[in-house]
């Protein structure tokens, strides 16, 4: 069956074709009669607008770009991308937009920057930026944006939903404290992060809150191969090895474990071991991941209501930071 055209939806109402657009579109400049005539047309009609031209006339696409800046192995390898693409989705779902998911790292994100500034969406979220993605910027100047993470340059304007990090690693490092670890270690995320930034401070607070210094400050990469190169080093270094280590995510201290196990070490006799994020790897290693809980379905479903908020002309809170917790099991 073909589909019913805007010029048969003109005729059966008996109005100009104009006049049908402006309902479709939702105009208030239409007369209750003609508003009336036209929605009965497209009642009878069964008559369903063409999303593109719909597109051209409102100049919106009904879609927005998540920006993950980047490799799609590290994309679909780290839980906690998985756990915040859940959370924009269930809000998606309840709107009228759909997601564009845009991996922006091989080339510099030229790609994605040119992709949504040419009008491929009305809006975005990106996640994961570091200190050099430049062409973050560019996307930020040409529609509303939603940062999951603070970025390394905040502008006037700009629309934040973080955790506190620095909190959630003092959590870590406390609870090692408080089991008697003093020779106490940190894997790191990378130092062009604010997540990596603001959890080796946390550790560091908790440190010098007890009267302690670092045993060792490592970056692991939030991947799971750099946070076994640090746990190796860890175990090698001639000063003698650590008796905690707060990791800065359950990837990474997956990464840990392993080599801790190779090695003989006993967790958490020997090594006790604390990570952050409290994902699905947590209760899926051996021992039972003790970690910071950040809740990643959440962080997801409030970056997507920010910004629908935002294009709606809603308003909109500028910085959301949630709240971290510690969530004891076996490992420390």
């Amino acid at each position: 069956m073909s589909r019913a055209t805007i010029e048969e939806v003109a005729a059966a109402a008996g109005v100009s074709r104009s006049t049908v657009s402006r309902v479709v579109n939702g105009s208030t400049s239409v007369s209750p009669e003609a508003l009336a005539a036209v929605n009965d047309a497209i009642a009878r009609l069964n008559y369903v607008p063409n999303p593109a031209a719909r597109s051209l006339a409102t100049r919106q696409t009904k879609a927005i770009a998540l920006i993950v800046p980047e490799d799609t192995a590290r994309f679909f390898g780290d839980p906690f991308f998985a756990e915040v693409v859940a959370g924009i989705s269930a809000r998606m779902t309840r709107s009228d937009y759909i997601l564009n998911l845009l991996i922006a790292s091989d080339d510099g994100g030229a790609k994605a920057a040119g992709f949504v500034r040419n009008g491929g969406v009305d809006g975005a979220i990106i996640v994961s930026h570091h200190s050099n993605d430049s062409f973050v910027g560019r996307i930020a100047e040409s529609v509303p944006v939603v940062f999951g993470g603070r970025p390394a340059r905040i502008r006037p304007g700009d629309y934040i939903v973080d955790v506190d990090n620095v909190r959630g690693a003092r959590l870590g490092t406390q609870h090692l404290i408080d089991r008697g670890c003093r020779r106490l270690a940190t894997v790191s995320g990378p130092q062009s992060m604010r997540a990596g930034i603001d959890r080796v401070r946390g550790f560091r607070d908790a440190l010098t809150d007890a009267g302690l210094e670092p045993f060792a400050v490592l970056d692991g990469d939030f991947t799971e191969e750099g946070a076994m190169e640090a746990a190796r080093q860890l175990l090698a270094a001639s000063g003698g090895r650590p008796d905690g280590i707060f990791v800065a995510s359950d990837l990474m201290a997956r990464g840990v474990l392993r080599v801790l196990r190779d090695a003989g070490v006993r967790v958490p006799d020997d090594i006790a071991v604390v990570g952050f994020d409290d994902s699905q790897v947590a209760v899926n290693v051996e021992p039972a991941l003790t970690t910071v809980r950040q809740s990643m379905y959440e962080q997801g479903e409030v970056m997507a209501s920010v910004l629908l908020d935002v294009l709606a002309g809603r308003s909109a809170p500028h910085s959301t930071i949630l709240r971290t917790e510690l969530v004891v099991r076996e490992s420390a």
